[in-house]
């Protein structure tokens, strides 16, 4: 199960922030939450995997409180957020079809070659990873950005989701 999923089912709030703009204050709640001085997504990556039952029941109070915070700020409920997510990855979109940019498909192929290429290599052995801790975090990284790619071009579950509910209150389906 991928750390998102995890964070997704204990803690909705953080989850749905997570997939966008406001990515970076969840990754500093479950960074908290765990007592993490890193506060990154390979490191929030490994403390997920170990996690403790406190430590569980620590990110689901980090919930409530998240909940609390983005309520403050106008977000009545974890659909507002997902709002936000689906509406930032739609204006990408949008600025990819006005622009024609080459810049998005020129990364989205780096990521994908780096990432697999490094994976690659470490399967291989040829790359290892006892003797360079960068290489994992730099996997890490390009993994994150690679499910960011596949989410550009195909879109997620979210925007599945969505979809499937906004066709069923236009046919007249509860």
């Amino acid at each position: 199960m991928e750390w998102k999923s995890i964070v997704s089912a204990v803690a909705p709030w953080i989850g749905t922030a997570l997939g966008g703009p406001l990515g970076g204050m969840a990754v500093s709640a479950i960074a908290d939450a765990f007592g993490l001085p890193d506060k990154t997504e390979a490191a929030l990556k490994q403390a997920l995997s170990g996690a403790t039952p406190e430590q569980m029941l620590a990110l689901k109070k980090a919930d409530s409180e998240f909940a609390v915070r983005m309520q403050e700020l106008g977000f009545q409920n974890v659909q507002a957020l997902e709002k936000i997510a689906a509406d930032d990855r739609a204006s990408a979109r949008t600025m990819q079809m006005t622009t024609s940019s080459r810049i998005p498909g020129a990364l989205a192929i780096l990521i994908t070659v780096g990432f697999f290429g490094i994976l690659l290599g470490m399967m291989s052995g040829m790359l290892k990873t006892s003797e360079n801790q960068a290489l994992l975090i730099m996997l890490g990284a390009l993994g994150a950005a690679w499910g960011a790619v596949v989410n550009f071009y195909y879109g997620s579950s979210s925007d599945s989701q969505n979809k499937t509910r906004m066709l069923a209150q236009g046919s007249g389906a509860r």
